[in-house]
């Protein structure tokens, strides 16, 4: 039996889960700035996985690479996800997220202010 194909996919499986929360916490302490690190990083397990020899620590470098640059649009996608409030915000770091004010300028993708609208909406119906 040949279980190469088994510990591959379960490998791939385990890495992308490990990635997920090196995703959300790099974004939460470092913000998306750290893009160039996975980069650096993926680039260079990509370049290393060509000169191992051995099939299965090759391919999983590579993994490992590519797990990498797909972390950098996570950095980006995650960005979003906390500006939603999805995900919770670094009170230490400063913020580059919309304030209350310019939601109500017409950033439509606040939800968290439109729960507020939809909450004072429903109270004032309540009312009448």
């Amino acid at each position: 039996m040949n279980y190469q194909g088994v510990v591959i996919g379960l490998s791939v499986f385990l890495i992308i889960g490990l990635f997920h929360p090196i995703v959300i916490k790099g974004e939460y302490y470092f913000s998306k700035k750290i893009w160039p690190l996975f980069l650096v990083c993926g680039a260079g397990l990509v370049a290393g996985s060509l000169f191992i020899e051995n099939f299965m620590i090759s391919t999983l470098l590579c993994v490992v690479g590519f797990s990498c640059f797909w972390s950098i649009h996570e950095l980006f996608v995650q960005e979003k996800r906390v500006e939603r409030g999805w995900f919770p915000q670094n009170p230490k770091r400063k913020s580059d997220a919309k304030t209350g004010a310019e939601c109500a300028k017409g950033f439509i993708g606040c939800h968290h202010h439109a729960r507020k609208a939809h909450k004072n909406n429903i109270e004032a119906d309540a009312g009448k």
